[in-house]
């Protein structure tokens, strides 16, 4: 099975100033990131951020925090218990303004909702953590969940290998940010391939 572009959204997890320093290959677990939240925003995929309690772990850094729509400040470990899964949610057709009269027939009917994407690609720290405890949660809600190995980090490597155990076995994809680009973009002839190129050279 593989991953579709339209039926994706990218969710960045505590990326943040404090954690950095304490992860794992944090400058290239951070820059995997960032590539994809740009191959993301270029096709479309929409992009939220999370921040575990950012008062004391710090923001989001600019080049990450610019690509999301929303970031979610968040003190429980799993951001579904503060409301990222409404984000995810479609947004409800809005009824047409004005009335019957003063409308064209075409804007008289309700609009369809816009689909609802259920493949959600996760990338953060810590992994054995609030990743962990976030895909999980999301995949109780009945989502697909695709986990980014190389843009994840945590402290330890024994934490974050039984973060990526416990996330297989519970029914997450593992992918690495190179195989989430390539399935999103699929041809080398798409419009967005030599972006892509750019970015993962």
């Amino acid at each position: 099975m593989l991953m579709q572009v339209d039926e994706s959204q990218l969710v960045l997890v505590d990326f943040q100033a404090r954690l950095k320093p304490v992860m794992l290959d944090a400058d290239a677990v951070w820059a995997n990131a960032a590539r994809l939240a740009t191959l993301a925003k270029a096709l479309q995929v929409p992009i939220w951020g999370t921040e575990q309690n950012p008062s004391r772990l710090g923001e989001m850094p600019p080049d990450l925090r610019n690509h999301c729509q929303q970031v979610l400040a968040k003190m429980h470990f799993s951001a579904v218990e503060e409301g990222l899964g409404e984000w995810l949610k479609p947004e409800p057709a809005q009824a047409p303004r004005g009335n019957a009269r003063s409308l064209p027939r075409h804007l008289q009917k309700p609009q369809p909702a816009a689909q609802e994407r259920q493949t959600i690609v996760l990338a953060g720290c810590e992994a054995h953590i609030c990743l962990l405890q976030t895909a999980l949660d999301l995949l109780e809600d009945e989502y697909e969940v695709w986990v980014v190995t190389d843009a994840c980090s945590s402290r330890t490597e024994r934490n974050r290998d039984a973060a990526y155990d416990r996330l297989a076995g519970a029914g997450a994809e593992l992918v690495t940010s190179e195989m989430v680009a390539f399935e999103w973009v699929r041809s080398a002839e798409h419009p967005d391939f030599k972006l892509l190129q750019s970015l993962f050279k």
